[in-house]
């Protein structure tokens, strides 16, 4: 398993590298700044402290990233309804747009790489997606 482990990480690391490299970003957001808005496109409207929980950081370091979302017009907040005291963080229609315009490039370079790949690799590779999505999780 050791050796596994060594050969999968960096193969990892390099894909996920690279898939960064191919942001789209007029902004020049960090990858924080880039992954907290995911997640508001993936889980939709947050409050910060659900947001930093999600990201596994601590509440008042996604303050400083939401603050800096909003003052691009990025994200927006509003009263949270059932408890006046927080707020919920969304996305807005710019950012989405971010969001969508790098996740269809990245999914054209994938798609590039995949169809060069044998019949026989790309069921192989669909079988390694289920399972580092359990990785993933676990």
């Amino acid at each position: 398993m050791p050796d596994l482990a060594n050969a999968l990480r960096p193969a990892v690391m390099k894909l996920a590298r690279r898939l960064r490299q191919m942001t789209v970003d007029p902004f020049g957001l960090s990858s924080s700044q880039l992954s907290a808005m995911a997640v508001l496109m993936n889980a939709g409207d947050q409050r910060i402290g659900a947001l930093a929980a999600a990201e596994k950081m601590q509440p008042p370091s996604m303050t400083r990233i939401v603050n800096s979302l909003e003052q691009r017009g990025l994200v927006t907040r509003a009263p949270d309804p059932s408890d006046g005291r927080q707020c919920n963080v969304s996305l807005t229609d710019p950012g989405r747009e971010i969001l969508l315009a790098n996740r269809r490039r990245r999914d054209e370079w994938l798609a590039v790489r995949i169809a060069e790949l044998t019949p026989s690799d790309r069921e192989v590779l669909h079988h390694a997606v289920k399972l580092l999505d359990r990785m993933n999780h676990a």
